[in-house]
């Protein structure tokens, strides 16, 4: 218990600390894919801005003296903080001796939360636009949960159980064994992290900027640090469950956060309804046919 609690601390330390490098660099590759210097001035070479810009935010506030809040909204930044801490436990009982042989499991437990929590996070802002991204991005939560699952069984299937710490030595074994399923499971988490091209809770092109429109100062931070801590975690999982551990997991680790920013910069939004029939009519029937190959 006291291993899991200690390793859970230094999972969300080590998160934190890694994304905040990581907003810096796709800030950069930004800048340079359109023909800008990016965050250059705070530090060597600007890498001192992430950190600028947190200690702005936290000591940014705003009085509420002509605009109510629900408390709900408040409910779904506490929840979303509560689940990305139940994620980097599981992240940090990876490498010590606390780990469950059910924690692939909890994932998709603790994935199942995630809409409610933006959903709490839209709905109690009293704002149209913060209601129109929430509903988006719980339908995008079903959508990604329904193909999660089918995932989670297949690699049940391909490694005989739900504990990740097993999957170390896997080596390529799934990418090798089903390639498509690895590109499908990339779609997912571009879903699930609300990035581009399915970032339909946050299209600011559309809604102004989704469900987090009436945040700011430190709540604004929780939400912005949260998406960025899930995207981490969801890069390393699959690195694991697709590569396996040791250094060709820590490469594609990498490979992965570089896949958000070139997505990001690169990919247009696709229209919603596009995106669902990808989901339902294609991504889910393609996941169910590859379990009759792994069973026969």
């Amino acid at each position: 218990m006291i291993f899991g609690l200690i390793s859970g601390i230094l999972g969300l330390l080590i998160s934190l600390l890694i994304i905040a490098f990581f907003i810096l660099g796709e800030r950069k590759i930004l800048g340079y894919c359109q023909y800008r210097k990016g965050p250059n001035k705070v530090g060597f070479m600007g890498l001192l801005q992430s950190f600028s810009d947190l200690m702005k935010l936290i000591f940014k506030f705003k009085f509420y003296s002509f605009q109510s809040r629900s408390y709900i909204s408040l409910i779904g930044v506490f929840l979303l903080i509560c689940l990305v801490v139940f994620y980097c436990l599981i992240y940090g009982s990876y490498y010590s001796f606390s780990y469950s042989e059910f924690n692939f499991l909890w994932f998709l437990v603790v994935t199942s939360f995630s809409s409610y929590s933006l959903l709490c996070a839209g709905w109690g802002s009293y704002s149209k636009y913060s209601f129109l991204g929430a509903m988006r991005s719980a339908f995008g939560s079903v959508s990604f949960e329904a193909c999660f699952m089918c995932v989670v069984i297949f690699c049940s299937l391909c490694y005989g159980g739900y504990c990740i710490s097993d999957y170390y030595f896997s080596n390529i074994y799934s990418f090798v064994l089903f390639p498509l399923i690895y590109v499908v499971f990339l779609v997912c988490i571009l879903c699930e992290t609300n990035r581009t091209p399915f970032d339909y809770a946050e299209s600011e092109s559309e809604l102004v900027s989704g469900f987090n429109t009436e945040y700011s100062g430190i709540f604004f931070t929780c939400l912005f640090a949260c998406e960025y801590i899930i995207i981490f975690i969801f890069s390393w999982l699959g690195s694991v469950i697709m590569f396996g551990g040791g250094l060709v997991g820590s490469i594609f680790l990498f490979v992965h956060l570089l896949f958000f920013m070139w997505a990001r910069a690169t990919l247009p939004r696709i229209r919603y309804d596009y995106f669902v029939n990808f989901f339902w009519s294609v991504a889910l029937p393609l996941l169910i046919v590859s379990f009759f190959f792994i069973v026969n």
